[in-house]
C-alpha cells in the first residue's frame, strides 16, 4: 500500500473529511507515534511513503533523497523555508502549501497582539492576580496609523480589521494591487515610510534570502520610540539582537512576536522583556482555520497523485 507520512499534530486535528480523502483514494496514514524535529528522526518513516504533509519539520535534502518513492510534500500551512525547494526540483517531487486557509485566524491573533501590547493586557493581568489593583495607561489603538509589509492574502485580513478600528492603513508589497487599494483605502508606502509614520508595523512577508533580517538596526532606529512591531511571519525577517537592543533602550515600545529564527526560543533575551508579548507560532491554530488547511492540503495531495493541475504549486 502507497502511504502518506504526516508529520504535522494538527492535520484532520478538527477535520474527519481531510483524513477520508486521503484514506479514500487508497493512501495508508503513516503517523509518527512522538513529535519528529530532525532529519535522522524522519528517516525510519519513509517506507514506501509517496508523500508527505509536513508542518514546520526539516524536509530536508537527506529526507527527500531517502523517500525513493515521493511524489509530492504538502505544507499544512503557507510557508515552505523547511523544506529543500531545490531538492525537491532536482527529484521532481511537487510541493504545494495552503496559501490562504489560515489568513482570518493569523489576521485574529495580529490584533490580538496589537491590543495586548497598546493596554497592557498580559502584564496588567498579572498584576491584579498577585493581589495589585495598579493605575495602567495605554495607547489608543483606535484612529491610529498601521503600517503591513506584505500585502497578501494575510495582510489583506489584517486591512479589513483596520477598518473596524478607524486605522489609516499604509501598505508595501512587491507586487501592487492598485484596485485592491483604491477600493479598501490603503496607501502605497515604501518601507521607510511605514516604518517612520506607523503606530503598530505588522510583517506579512516569506521568508526568503531578500526578507532575511528585513528589519534590522537601522529600520528599527526609523520607528517612532512609542510604535509597535507585530511579527507573525516568520522569525528570521527580524533581526532579534536589534530588535533586543531596540525595545532595552526604548528605541520602540514593544514587539508582539509569535515567531522566532529558533523554535522554541529557549535562550533568546527578548523572553525577559515586559514590553514584549510572545506566543507560540499559533497563528493559524484555529478550529476553523485548521479544518480549512487539513482539507485543502489533503486535497492537493491527491490532486497531485493523480497528476492534475495544482493550485498551490511551489515546484
Amino acid at each position: 500500500m502507497d502511504k502518506i507520512l504526516v508529520t504535522n499534530a494538527s492535520f484532520a486535528k478538527y477535520s474527519t473529511k481531510a483524513q477520508r480523502i486521503l484514506e479514500d483514494y487508497g493512501l495508508g496514514i503513516v503517523r509518527p507515534k512522538q513529535a519528529v524535529v530532525t532529519e535522522d528522526e524522519l528517516l525510519d518513516y519513509l517506507d514506501d511513503v509517496v508523500a508527505i504533509i509536513t508542518g514546520l519539520e526539516p524536509i530536508t535534502r537527506k529526507v527527500i533523497n531517502s523517500a525513493t518513492r515521493l511524489k509530492v510534500i504538502a505544507k499544512h500551512g503557507i510557508g515552505v523555508d523547511n523544506i529543500d525547494i531545490d531538492a525537491a526540483k532536482e527529484k521532481g517531487v511537487a510541493v504545494v502549501n495552503s496559501p490562504g486557509t489560515n489568513r482570518e485566524a493569523v489576521a485574529d491573533l495580529v490584533f490580538g497582539l496589537m491590543l495586548s501590547l497598546a493596554r497592557k493586557i498580559p502584564e496588567s493581568d498579572s498584576q491584579v492576580r498577585a493581589g495589585g489593583w495598579p493605575k495602567v495607561f495605554g495607547q489608543s489603538v483606535w484612529g491610529k496609523t498601521l503600517g503591513i509589509i506584505g500585502l497578501g492574502v494575510i495582510g489583506k485580513s489584517v486591512v479589513q480589521r483596520a477598518k473596524g478600528f478607524n486605522m489609516k492603513a499604509l501598505a508595501f508589497d512587491k507586487y501592487w494591487n492598485k484596485e485592491y487599494a483604491a477600493a479598501n483605502g490603503v496607501i502605497y508606502s515604501d518601507i521607510d515610510t511605514i516604518l517612520k509614520e506607523s503606530d503598530f508595523v505588522s510583517l506579512h512577508v516569506p521568508l526568503m534570502e531578500e526578507t532575511r533580517n528585513l528589519i534590522g538596526v537601522n529600520q528599527l532606529n526609523m520607528m517612532k520610540p512609542s510604535a509597535h512591531l507585530i511579527n507573525a511571519a516568520r522569525g528570521g525577517v527580524v533581526d532579534e539582537e536589534a530588535l533586543y537592543k531596540a525595545l532595552s533602550e526604548g528605541k520602540i515600545a514593544g514587539a508582539g512576536l509569535d515567531v522566532f529564527s529558533s523554535e522554541p526560543p529557549a535562550n533568546s533575551p527578548l523572553l525577559g522583556l515586559k514590553n514584549v508579548i510572545v506566543t507560540p507560532h499559533m497563528g493559524g491554530f484555529t478550529d476553523g482555520a485548521l479544518s480549512m488547511t487539513s482539507e485543502f492540503v489533503a486535497q492537493g495531495v491527491v490532486d497531485a497523485l493523480e497528476g492534475k493541475e495544482l493550485k498551490s504549486r511551489i515546484v
